[in-house]
C-alpha cells in the first residue's frame, strides 16, 4: 500500500514566458484516490499529459510505476485508464459496437464487468453514440476507461458541465469503488467540494506551484475558519499575524488560519477583538487563502 504509484520531481514546463509548471513535486500511492484542485489554466492537464507521457519534461522527472512514461510507453499505458473532460468518441458506433471495439486494446478486458458498468449507467447498448446525452458520453468513456481494471485510473476533469446527478455516479458510484480494490484514481477538478466528497490525498495548484499537498483529512484539521468581532468597526482590513486570509467589513471578520492557530486568542485581545464561532475551514476556502497568500 505504500508504494508509489506516481512519482514526479521537480516537474517545470513553459510555453513561451509563461510557466505552465514550476517545481512540481508529489507522490500518490497505491490504493488511494488522489485529488488535484486548480482553477482553470492552472496546470492541471498539463500535468496529466506528463503521466500519459504525451510531453517529455522540460526539467524535473516523472515516473509512473517507477518507469518514464515517455521511454516506455506500452509498459505504462497498458496499465492505465484515461478519461479526459471530453471524451473523442466514434459517433457513428453503436454502444455495443463501440465496447466490442475497445475490447480488442486490451487483452485484460472484462466483459461482465463492462457490462455490469452499462447496465449501472443506465446506457441502452444498441444507441448510436452521437445520440448520447453529454452525461451518457462520460459515463461510457469511464466505462472504457476502466472495464480492463487499470491499476490506474486518470480523470482529467471528468465531471465538467455535468449535472449533479452524473457527477454523483461517476465520482461515488465508481472512483471509490476502484480504490477499494486495491487501485489508485488520480483526479483533476475545479470543482473543491468534489475533490473533498472523495479524496484521500490532495493536492493543490495555483499558477502552475504545489500550494500544499497532503492528505484531506490532515490539511482540513489544521485550518480553521474563525468569526473575529471588534470593538469598533474597522475601515479595512485588520492585520492578524499568521492569518492566511482575513475577510469581512464593519465590526465582523473572518480568519482562515492553519499553524498559528494556538496564538490567534492573545493576538486578537491584543488588535482590541474576540473569537464569536470557530469551525473547520471547507477545501475550497483553504485553496483561496493560499492561492492568496
Amino acid at each position: 500500500m505504500d508504494e508509489n504509484v506516481i512519482e514526479i520531481r521537480n516537474l517545470s514546463r513553459r510555453f513561451g514566458s509563461k510557466n505552465a509548471l514550476d517545481g512540481v513535486s508529489l507522490n500518490v500511492n497505491r490504493g488511494t484516490v488522489f485529488g488535484l484542485v486548480g482553477e482553470n489554466g492552472a496546470g492541471k492537464s498539463t500535468l496529466i499529459k506528463h503521466l500519459l507521457g504525451l510531453w517529455r519534461a522540460q526539467a524535473g522527472e516523472v515516473r509512473v510505476f517507477g518507469l518514464d512514461p515517455v521511454s516506455n510507453p506500452v509498459a505504462v499505458l497498458g496499465r492505465i485508464g484515461y478519461l479526459s473532460e471530453q471524451p473523442d468518441l466514434p459517433e457513428w458506433m453503436r454502444v455495443y459496437e463501440f465496447l466490442r471495439y475497445m475490447q480488442a486494446f486490451y487483452p485484460k478486458w472484462d466483459v461482465q464487468y463492462a457490462e455490469e458498468l452499462r447496465e449501472q449507467f443506465g446506457i441502452d447498448r444498441t444507441a448510436r453514440l452521437r445520440v448520447l446525452s453529454k452525461g451518457q458520453r462520460a459515463k461510457l468513456g469511464l466505462l472504457a476507461a476502466q472495464a480492463h481494471r487499470p491499476d490506474l485510473l486518470l480523470l482529467d476533469e471528468p465531471s465538467s458541465g455535468l449535472d449533479p446527478i452524473v457527477r454523483r455516479d461517476i465520482l461515488a458510484a465508481v472512483i471509490r469503488t476502484v480504490a477499494d480494490e486495491g487501485r489508485t484514481v488520480f483526479f483533476s477538478s475545479h470543482l473543491l467540494e468534489e475533490i473533498e466528497r472523495v479524496s484521500d490525498y490532495v493536492a493543490m495548484l495555483h499558477q502552475g506551484k504545489l500550494v500544499l499537498s497532503g492528505p484531506l483529512d490532515s490539511i482540513k484539521a489544521q485550518h480553521r475558519r474563525i468569526k473575529l468581532r471588534f470593538e469598533t468597526p474597522q475601515p479595512k482590513a485588520p492585520i492578524i499575524p499568521g492569518a492566511l486570509s482575513v475577510n469581512g467589513a464593519g465590526r465582523e471578520w473572518t480568519v482562515i488560519c492553519n499553524r498559528h492557530r494556538p496564538e490567534l486568542p492573545t493576538l486578537t485581545m491584543s488588535v482590541g477583538t474576540q473569537i464569536v464561532d470557530e469551525e473547520a475551514a471547507s477545501l475550497n476556502e483553504v485553496f483561496i487563502a493560499h492561492a492568496n497568500a
